[in-house]
């Protein structure tokens, strides 16, 4: 494997930064992606998780990769692991960003690190993004990022446990509509959330993947709908990959004013899991 980590070390400190508006139809597209209501006229604050929609790089279609990603090095280190993904993250939410302002995320890279895990070589990357709108701070987000190898051919991973059963639930089914219509409001084009013959002839994975995210805006908005209030700080992990076309089960359980979320299939493993406070 071609990786020297005192090389990919040198991109820490990286910063990167960008600004756009946060305009009316953005809102209402991903109300109408989630099935919310809300409002979305100028001054209405943003919907939970709406920043993932803002402020993306912009990579040309021939800079993409066989996976949909763009290709390796600028911003995020050249880490040569094929296998990538959002693991998890940490949000602190300052104040609502409003349609209307102008959103900024100043970007920068914290750590790299590689080790040993179940499945062969990691490589995680931590990445901070602090948004502003209008220069206002409105939100710090941790993003932990994990390259991985590529399982080995027929190998059979071990099978974690069924995740345990919520005081609260609700059931949602990721169809592939929702998946593509969120990989569009991202500007995500990685190829397992919408390439059915992709995900599972080269991948090999059963079905389509759910984005991370979605699954973190998923159990976000439940916490909010439960507690009747949004959280001021909101951390997630993803454990294991959770697919389209067959029900995703959001499970909750509170004590002591923090709730502790997490999705899973029925039967399941978890998927996901969070944690949100008040």
């Amino acid at each position: 494997m071609d990786m020297a980590l005192d090389h990919l070390k040198g991109w820490i400190g990286r910063e990167e930064s960008a600004s756009e508006l946060l305009t009316p139809v953005l809102t209402e597209r991903f109300l109408a992606t989630f099935d919310r209501d809300g409002e979305s006229g100028p001054g209405a604050e943003a919907p939970l998780l709406l920043h993932h929609a803002l402020c993306h790089p912009v990579a040309a279609t021939s800079e993409l990769g066989p996976d949909g990603h763009p290709h390796r090095g600028g911003f995020l280190p050249p880490v040569t692991l094929p296998r990538r993904m959002w693991a998890g993250g940490e949000i602190a939410f300052h104040s609502a960003p409003r349609v209307g302002e102008i959103v900024t995320r100043n970007s920068v890279i914290d750590d790299v690190r590689i080790k040993q895990g179940r499945s062969g070589t990691l490589c995680f990357v931590t990445v901070t993004h602090d948004f502003s709108a209008d220069g206002r701070a409105v939100l710090t987000e941790r993003q932990d990022i994990v390259y991985r190898e590529a399982p080995a051919a027929g190998a059979t991973p071990t099978a974690p446990a069924p995740a345990p059963e919520g005081a609260m639930r609700r059931e949602i089914v990721p169809s592939p509509e929702l998946l593509f219509r969120y990989s569009a409001l991202t500007f995500n084009s990685h190829r397992i959330h919408y390439d059915l013959p992709y995900v599972t002839g080269e991948e090999g994975y059963p079905g389509l993947v759910v984005h991370g995210p979605l699954q973190a805006a998923l159990l976000v908005q439940y916490a909010t709908d439960l507690r009747g209030a949004a959280p001021t700080r909101f951390r997630f992990r993803g454990l294991s990959p959770a697919f389209s076309g067959s029900p995703l089960v959001l499970h909750a359980t509170e004590e002591d004013g923090e709730m502790t979320l997490w999705s899973a299939a029925p039967g399941g493993p978890v998927a996901m899991e969070a944690t949100a406070q008040w």
